[in-house]
């Protein structure tokens, strides 16, 4: 099961070469064939790749956040679509945490949380973000209050990444952890270039830490359904 869709694996690779040769060449207007094509074929991976877990509600998760993030990948193509790309991508978002969730061998248990730990575990990520949100807020004018909402969504995806910590193969959590992180810098890179300074090469450097994000989900998901604990 797990060899099958390595077809799509290659439609990924040509994708990403070719949406960061269109970018390095400034040819945006071709990248409405690139980019859609980039989730699309990881898309068809994931799905072929679990077909035996198919009606499974991680795999309903996961192929509906590849779903939102190619909508959110053609809307923020255009400018004046920002929001509604955000609102996409937010959605991503909370399908990714549902799928982390799925995808830790325990229990929750909220009285045997400590949340002192917790706090101090994800600090780093705190400080990442609000520094972040420092630097632009003076910016973000009428869009202030979804990018906060986002912001805080996208430190909740990176803090139940890295809460997988011994819940799952090491594979699994590495990929995954390393994945969500490369999305929190991709969408940190993609802010601080349009709200606070433009950043040189800014679309390769964002473009690059989102292909990989994604594509380091989607195998830290697998192998953890290759390798169960």
């Amino acid at each position: 099961m797990y060899k099958k869709g390595i077809v799509w694996l290659y439609f990924f690779l040509f994708a990403a070469m070719a949406d960061m040769a269109l970018i390095v060449n400034l040819e945006n207007q071709f990248r409405i064939y690139s980019k859609p094509l980039l989730i699309a074929s990881l898309l068809g991976y994931f799905l072929q790749s679990t077909w035996l877990i198919r009606g499974s509600l991680l795999r309903k998760s996961v192929a509906a956040a590849l779903v939102f993030s190619l909508i959110g990948d053609v809307l923020l193509l255009f400018p004046t679509l920002f929001l509604y790309g955000l609102g996409a991508f937010f959605m991503t978002l909370i399908c990714y945490i549902l799928a982390f969730k799925l995808t830790q061998n325990h229990s929750f248990n909220p009285l045997r949380v400590n949340f002192i730990n917790m706090f101090l575990y994800n600090l780093p990520v705190y400080i990442l973000a609000a520094f972040v949100y420092f630097l632009i807020h003076r910016q973000l004018q009428e869009l202030k209050i979804p990018v906060v909402i986002y912001l805080l969504v996208l430190v909740m995806m990176l803090t139940l990444a890295r809460e997988r910590y011994g819940r799952t193969p090491a594979a699994s959590f590495w990929q995954v952890f390393l994945g969500a992180l490369l999305f929190f810098t991709s969408n940190s890179l993609l802010a601080l270039d349009r709200f606070f300074h433009p950043i040189p090469d800014a679309g390769v450097l964002t473009m690059g830490a989102y292909i990989l994000a994604q594509l380091l989900i989607v195998m830290g998901i697998r192998s953890h359904l290759v390798h169960p604990r």
